[in-house]
């Protein structure tokens, strides 16, 4: 008699299991720095930049590393898919993950040694790494189906809701130096670094590869251009990559320079702004983990996206009126609610415009257009905010609402109404 271990349900939820607590370590590594690399360059404080640095040009610097990250997993996300599919899902994650893990190491060294340089190839060392979400995307589409594609896609939002949430919280408290004398700016990188040295381990003892049947095709570096190419170049496909581009370039401008607001605006420190991001995680988890599996549960990802998107636009203009901090924590529950309804959703609905046997592919196509949508607002961003502190905002939520054109586009002409 079978054990219950044995049965392809039970696999699954143990593979779904692995994926997820790999996730999540994996984004609470990120989310330990996500706090930390804005009030380096631009609170005169960190001592970092010597003090002829100008507020701009802070600013500016801040934008270039940032979107260093995206630029390197652009090239390396589909890259990465691609491989997956052809030498397996775990062999992959593993790179990337050692990628991560030395990544960290050396932007905490940068910090030591207060040198730019370092923190540019520390940034284009872990964006690599960073790449893995679309092996991570491939996994589960291997073992989805249409009915839980999109819950299972939902519990990868989840992973990072958690991730978001601790990451933050514990990388602000980590480089606050009045919770433990020897904390620094440095000390974040080297925890993120533990953790990934930890996933490391839960990959290789516990990960089981998801690929049932490899595919042998030719991948480059160049991959990532070749995909946009694909991306636009495709007559069914371009009208969904256009919307998918569109609402994660407006959606970015939101989670990588809000931070800047945070300090120019409420004069954020490091803690503070680990604090309001692990805010905003409690409610990104929270939606994805309740209102998304069951909103799933009734309604088509198209259905959800006609008006999960629009409503996410309109919510990051409402960033625009708070006059004090504290009001900013009433606007976020309206922009988790249709950020968590519409990522899992749009992935899904990518997943689905592609054959079983070529999602590493698909994915990895998506995942370049995501990438170049990652690259691009904190370099806009950066120069846009010497016009207005607040311009980033309003660009966010138009470039979203263009990207809902975008989507209602794509419906009309490819997906058939539900009945």
């Amino acid at each position: 008699m079978a054990s219950f271990a044995s049965t392809p349900s039970a696999s699954n939820r143990l593979r779904l299991g692995t994926i997820f607590f790999t996730v999540f370590l994996d984004l609470v590594g990120v989310g330990i720095a996500n706090p930390i690399i804005a009030p380096l360059l631009l609170r005169p404080e960190s001592n970092f930049l010597p003090d002829y640095y100008s507020d701009n040009q802070r600013t500016l610097l801040l934008g270039v590393l940032i979107a260093v990250f995206s630029i390197a997993g652009f090239f390396s996300g589909p890259l990465l898919g691609a491989l997956s599919d052809r030498h397996g899902r775990k062999k992959l994650l593993l790179v990337s993950l050692v990628l991560t893990f030395t990544g960290y190491l050396i932007f905490a060294l940068g910090i030591h040694l207060k040198n730019v340089p370092l923190l540019f190839l520390s940034r284009t060392i872990y964006g690599i790494g960073g790449g893995n979400l679309s092996v991570i995307q491939s996994a589960i589409a291997d073992i989805s189906d249409d009915k839980s594609r999109t819950k299972n896609f939902g519990l990868i939002g989840v992973a990072f809701g958690i991730g978001f949430i601790i990451g933050p919280a514990l990388g602000g408290e980590l480089a606050n130096p009045n919770t433990v004398s020897w904390f620094n700016f440095a000390t974040p990188f080297l925890a993120a670094a533990l953790l990934s040295l930890v996933n490391i381990g839960l990959v290789i003892f516990t990960f089981r590869e998801t690929l049932q049947i490899p595919i042998n095709r030719p991948v480059t570096l160049l991959t990532g251009v070749k995909n946009i190419g694909e991306a636009f170049g495709d007559t069914r496909l371009r009208v969904l990559f256009l919307g998918v581009f569109f609402y994660a370039l407006g959606f970015n401008f939101y989670t990588q320079f809000f931070q800047v607001i945070l300090i120019k605006v409420f004069d954020y420190d490091q803690t503070h702004i680990g604090r309001y991001f692990a805010y905003v995680g409690v409610w990104i988890a929270l939606m994805q983990g309740t209102v998304v599996r069951r909103v799933a549960n009734h309604y088509t990802p198209a259905q959800i996206l006609r008006y999960s998107v629009f409503g996410l636009g309109f919510a990051l203009w409402l960033f625009l009126l708070p006059s004090e901090s504290w009001q900013l924590y009433l606007v976020v529950p309206f922009m988790a609610i249709f950020q968590g309804l519409t990522s899992p959703n749009s992935t899904a609905l990518v997943s689905q415009s592609g054959n079983p046997q070529e999602q590493g592919r698909v994915l990895g196509i998506n995942q370049s257009v995501l990438s170049a949508a990652f690259a691009l607002p904190p370099i806009i961003a950066a120069y846009i905010d010497t016009i207005n502190v607040y311009l980033p905002i309003v660009v966010a939520g138009a470039m979203v609402l263009i990207g809902w054109g975008f989507y209602t586009r794509f419906f009309r002409t490819t997906v058939a109404p539900a009945p």
